[in-house]
């Protein structure tokens, strides 16, 4: 026999459940995007990670039925912007597009830098991975790795390599190299990537590990030579071309890559979203062979897999920061 008490606490557990469901309802039918998203590139505009949030925010503004406006906010080694969208309101109307040296570099370069990752942001999804390359210049007598150490090792010292600046991937990446093949290369670094391409095609440097993205169209007019990919696979846009790892460095793996971010505490149901629907807009196949056709290689993922993925990015930079001994400028 069911007492008073216990139809008074059955009755409360109803209510209960009955408000838990009408507000889950509610959450489930809000409009989102409710406007405009607006995406952070903290760059400045006509760079790599500008091209790529232009390629996918287009497509992904379709899919969300909502335009999604590209705002460049460059500045201090993309402090400035990322900073912006940290402070945003976590409502899913604003996104970050960031890069492997925001997000894997800075915070194990700069003794401290202005934001925390993992308290700051959710992640969504990793974007692409913009493969780095070995090119050089023409005059340069090389053709493969195993000649490019050679050479080097025979002239130490004397083959300088040029950075799209210190600290930032294309840095990193050749000190990896450095360390592993064991040879003795100039840094020269730049203020980005524009200006060391083209004293490499010049000639005042001779070496580089370029992203893909930046170097094809130089590859191809056959202004530099493309000697290898940098990364664990070989190139969908160059299938021919070998991996330092296949030419003698086992192991070796160096690619830029970018991601998704979204203020820290946004409802889990927009992360989701956007996390799906981009995996959806990445694997498309015209959206695909626009980026494949820039220099960079579409992934997409979970935010569990690139919360994972930027973890274990940090460890692996962090190591070759303090093995080669590189200081911020």
């Amino acid at each position: 026999m069911i007492g008073r008490g216990d139809v008074k606490a059955l009755a409360a557990v109803l209510v209960a459940v009955s408000l838990a469901s009408a507000i889950g309802a509610a959450v489930a039918q809000t409009p989102y995007p409710k406007g405009p998203v607006r995406m952070i590139v903290p760059f400045p505009p006509g760079g790599p990670t500008d091209i790529t949030a232009r390629t996918l925010g287009m497509r992904l503004g379709e899919v969300l039925g909502q335009p999604i406006v590209v705002e460049n906010r460059p500045g201090a080694r993309g402090f400035i912007g990322i900073e912006a969208a940290a402070r945003a309101p976590a409502d899913g109307h604003t996104l970050l597009l960031a890069s492997i040296g925001a997000i894997a570099i800075n915070p194990v370069l700069y003794p401290k830098v202005p934001y925390d990752v993992f308290r700051d942001f959710a992640p969504v999804s990793l974007l692409v991975t913009v493969p780095i390359v070995v090119v050089v210049n023409p005059g340069v007598p090389v053709r493969t790795v195993p000649e490019l150490i050679d050479y080097a090792r025979r002239n130490p010292g004397k083959l300088a390599y040029g950075s799209a600046g210190s600290g930032g991937s294309t840095h990193l990446v050749a000190e990896m190299f450095k360390a592993r093949a064991g040879v003795d290369i100039l840094h020269v670094p730049y203020k980005g990537s524009a200006p060391a391409v083209a004293d490499l095609v010049g000639g005042q440097v001779q070496l580089m590990f370029d992203t893909l993205l930046t170097a094809t169209p130089h590859i191809k007019s056959g202004r530099l030579r493309l000697v290898a990919a940098a990364t664990a696979a070989r190139l969908e846009a160059f299938p021919d071309t070998p991996t330092i790892a296949e030419a003698g460095l086992a192991g070796f793996d160096g690619a830029s890559w970018f991601c998704l971010l979204v203020p820290a505490k946004t409802p889990p149901e927009i992360v989701e979203r956007l996390s799906r629907d981009l995996a959806r807009v990445v694997r498309e196949p015209a959206v695909r062979a626009r980026l494949v056709e820039q220099g960079a290689e579409p992934v997409g993922g979970t935010p569990d897999e690139l919360a994972a993925f930027i973890r274990a990015e940090q460890a692996k930079w962090g190591a070759v920061v303090r093995e080669a001994g590189i200081k911020p400028d």
